[in-house]
């Protein structure tokens, strides 16, 4: 089983941990569920969302390759922005829904979800043209979404 980067952090804290997609992530603090939601609701609440996938397209056309294989058009967003999508198979049935976040013309970044993310790399290494570099990050850095 996978641990999330801030796994000892997770139970200095008095998280309940469990197992969710081969990760033993973070399901429950002390003052309990009804409480972080409430927080969320009324507030801002973080979660360790590092079970998801992290992948890099780099080199020089990565804008234009991921354009043509994400369903949503890139061109909406500018560097620094994110835009759900999806990558579909040659037969137009969907392999996952993401996240894509443009940093530039040489660099997309995008979070699959965890149970897809070695599916979603390798369907793009198999159809990236040559220069095109897919850098999977999956077990190398973590995730906190902030929510509220």
């Amino acid at each position: 089983m996978s641990l999330v980067p801030l796994h000892e952090t997770h139970l200095s804290l008095g998280a309940k941990m469990g197992p969710f997609g081969g990760w033993d992530m973070p399901i429950e603090y002390t003052a309990g569920t009804v409480a972080e939601h409430t927080a969320v609701r009324t507030a801002v609440g973080i979660f360790d969302v590092s079970h998801m996938g992290k992948v890099r397209i780099l080199g020089n056309g990565a804008y234009a390759f991921a354009n043509s294989v994400f369903t949503n058009d890139l061109d909406r967003i500018k560097p620094g922005q994110a835009q759900y999508s999806m990558l579909c198979n040659d037969a137009g049935g969907v392999i996952d829904d993401l996240i894509v976040y443009l940093v530039s013309d040489e660099e997309v970044r995008f979070i699959p979800n965890a149970g897809n993310a070695s599916t979603v790399v390798a369907h793009l290494e198999k159809i990236a043209p040559a220069g095109i570099v897919i850098e999977n990050n999956h077990l190398k850095q973590g995730i906190i979404a902030v929510q509220g």
